[in-house]
């Protein structure tokens, strides 16, 4: 039970991660390298300030903060400078190594015997883990909320307007490079708060915890997606979150059968595969057909239907 509730937790926490994804690879339609950079960088901002006596919550402020900094140099390059989106995100992710190892002076920090957002006499008086699964539920609700709201305003639609059509976001008026700008700062500013929270759960920050963190975040919006089909832009957003948990599921369970946690980042990357093939799997065997139909009442054979 206990490792159901702790992949559960870690799903919130890191659903985080995959809800500032979406905005950049769903919405704006473009992949975003600079999340392996400013996820580490918010866990070493916020653990390397609280280690300097800062509140975990203003701590976890800086991180949010810091990450959007990233966002917004990652957005000039790419608007201004004329940069390749793909290449700038790499350029930005390959400085951030250095100013990690910069704020934290070593490869890693623990926050052993420091305070934290876990640490408060209402999560330690829960049953164990259940702090990341309330913490990380409350702090869900609340970015996807605001996201919500926001993308029903005048200037989310014009966001989500600028990854439909830029053409046409453009003949209306709207100022499409601000609006990348402003994905690109939001989107890295939850994945600096994800990666602060993340930190903050396990007790320490690493300069290599970002490698490989573009894959799980976009296998939480792939497993969403995948499992609950067509949405609206709101429920995509907490299908993000249910895609999150339930890669945790599936990881928890590879470690059940014996595999070593060495692998993880190979099994991330095949689950991904898996997943964004399946639509080619369905249409080469037919599935859809016996999807929409009934898997136990097939299509008559057209021959049978032209005699009836």
């Amino acid at each position: 039970m206990s490792l159901i509730t702790s992949a559960i937790g870690q799903g919130f926490l890191w659903g985080i991660l995959g809800i500032g994804l979406f905005l950049t690879f769903r919405i704006l339609d473009f992949p975003d390298m600079t999340v392996e950079g400013t996820f580490p960088m918010g866990a070493a901002v916020c653990v390397a300030a609280i280690s300097h006596g800062v509140s975990p919550i203003l701590a976890t402020l800086l991180a949010i903060i810091i990450g959007m900094v990233a966002g917004l140099v990652t957005g000039l390059l790419y608007t201004k400078g004329r940069i390749p989106i793909l290449l700038a995100g790499i350029l930005v992710m390959t400085a951030c190594y250095s100013i990690n190892l910069r704020i934290m002076g070593t490869s890693n920090i623990s926050l052993l015997g420091k305070q934290s957002l876990f640490t408060n006499h209402l999560l330690e008086s829960l049953p164990k883990y259940f702090d990341s699964v309330s913490l990380g539920l409350l702090i869900v609700i609340i970015v996807t909320i605001i996201l919500a709201m926001f993308l029903q305003t005048n200037l989310g639609q014009a966001f989500i307007a600028t990854g439909d059509n830029e053409t046409m976001a453009k003949s209306l008026g709207i100022h499409i490079d601000s609006m990348k700008i402003m994905g690109l700062m939001v989107s890295n500013g939850l994945i600096a708060l994800s990666g602060a929270l993340v930190a903050q759960s396990d007790g320490y920050a690493d300069v290599n915890m970002g490698i490989g963190i573009i894959v799980i975040g976009l296998a939480s919006i792939i497993i969403g997606e995948v499992v609950f089909g067509n949405l609206s832009m709101n429920q995509r957003l907490v299908a993000v979150t249910c895609g999150s948990i339930l890669y945790r599921f599936v990881l928890l369970i590879v470690l059940q059968l014996g595999f070593s946690t060495n692998d993880l980042n190979l099994i991330s990357s095949i689950v991904l595969a898996l997943c964004l093939m399946l639509p080619t799997f369905r249409k080469a065997l037919h599935l859809d057909r016996f999807i929409k139909n009934g898997i136990k009442t097939p299509l008559p054979d057209k021959k049978v239907r032209d005699h009836d």
